[in-house]
């Protein structure tokens, strides 16, 4: 094979090493091998770049060891130094031959010849928000926890609140655990009932009799604040979210056009997978990266497991949660989870819809139009939402027939 590269480095990533090999070519197709051990420090990664600069390198690879890679990878960045960060199932050498000095020679000789393909890294600005939507979705897990955890506080203490309302953390089910924490009788917290759980006030006054301890209200006092400090951070995260947005306004509002997406959630989207989705180079490239598609497992003319395969567990987490909320829409979403769902199940159809929305998402970018089901008359429903306003402004402006208009009114009258 012809060298695609003459100056090449491939440095194997640990948290306080890095060992770098540089390969050379020289005159007669000789190569010349070097390798030196840095340091994880910033000043470390000082002493890489100038000593990757010294060499004239053109082009750097590193394996995506956990989140050791993003350090070096932004200095080599700032030093507009070419780097590929690169899967380690795409660069495993020959077993028996595993070493940092061998890992580091066989990144590089694999990047002379031009053999790796790089994974998608987003531009700074969209992986430090990473870090902030990433901190939001561990928030919101942590949430999730806490009101589990006051279901089981309350069963413990024998009240059934959880069986009653459906939202253990609703306005009126905050109320009562505020109650419960006060000391107030079952008789007083079925008052707080409003709407529907008006009308339940014997069942109300039942499920809040039980034998609440001041252990029980002690910890009940401390998950009811530390609800509310998590929601107070993820409202805080919100807005931060929100306001970085601004830049990418454009493919941000786009996103929120395709049933199931919010603001939120088309803000996390856009930071995962950027807003210029042509360099996945096709909706099925993207479904893959994503690891939104059936694998390919096939050996002897036999198709074996479809299975997918481990990919961005953000993305995934995102899509099919968004697939949930948009099975409930009245869109083609709808009806393919209906076709589905009773050969496949819940969550095999939710899989496929989640690849049905990426690839939407890849065609609302590239295209830069926004989302227009096949299935729903956006003019019937325009007309629904502006008629009677439509109406007034033509009567007030004298432009509404009076004949129709008496008309009207006299059958209005009968």
């Amino acid at each position: 094979m012809e060298p695609i590269h003459e100056r090449v480095a491939g440095i194997d990533v640990h948290r306080m090493k890095h060992v770098v090999t540089v390969l050379i070519s020289g005159d007669g197709g000789a190569v010349s091998s070097e390798t030196r051990e840095f340091g994880g420090f910033k000043r470390d990664m000082r002493a890489l770049v100038d000593w990757l600069r010294s060499h004239r390198i053109q082009q750097v690879v590193m394996e995506s060891t956990g989140i050791y890679w993003k350090s070096v990878f932004s200095h080599l960045e700032a030093a507009e130094i070419p780097a590929l960060v690169v899967n380690a199932f795409h660069v495993r050498n020959v077993p028996g031959r595993k070493t940092d000095v061998g890992d580091s020679e066989w990144l590089a000789q694999l990047a002379r010849f031009g053999l790796l393909r790089g994974s998608f890294i987003p531009p700074k600005d969209l992986r430090e928000l990473r870090v902030v939507s990433r901190y939001r979705q561990k928030l919101t897990a942590t949430l999730a926890g806490e009101k589990n955890r006051l279901h089981k506080l309350l069963d413990d203490a024998g009240i059934k609140l959880g069986g009653v309302v459906s939202d253990i953390d609703g306005v009126c089910a905050r109320k009562m655990v505020e109650g419960l924490i006060a000391g107030s009788t079952p008789e007083q917290l079925s008052a707080l009932g409003r709407g529907k759980l008006k009308s339940t006030g014997e069942e109300l006054e039942a499920a809040m009799d039980g034998d609440l301890s001041p252990r029980h209200r002690l910890v009940l006092s401390m998950i009811s604040n530390h609800l509310r400090y998590l929601q107070q951070e993820l409202a805080r995260l919100d807005r931060y979210l929100i306001e970085a947005m601004k830049p990418y306004a454009w493919a941000w509002r786009l996103l929120q056009t395709i049933p199931g997406i919010d603001e939120i959630a088309a803000a996390m989207i856009l930071i995962e997978i950027g807003d210029n989705v042509h360099r996945f180079g096709s909706p099925s490239r993207l479904a893959s990266w994503a690891a939104l598609c059936p694998g390919n497992n096939e050996s002897a003319g036999k198709r074996k497991s479809g299975k997918t395969r481990h990919g961005n567990p953000i993305v995934r987490y995102l899509l099919c949660e968004v697939a949930n909320a948009a099975r409930r829409t009245k869109t083609v979403f709808r009806a393919k989870y209906d076709s589905l769902v009773i050969r496949r199940g819940h969550k095999k159809t939710i899989i496929a819809l989640a690849h049905k929305l990426i690839r939407t998402i890849y065609f609302v970018l590239a295209r830069r139009k926004p989302y227009r089901d096949s299935t729903f008359d956006y003019q019937a429903a325009s007309v629904a939402k502006n008629a009677p306003r439509w109406i007034r402004a033509l009567k007030k402006y004298g432009y509404w027939p009076k004949a129709s208009a008496e008309s009207t009114t006299a059958a209005a009258a009968s």
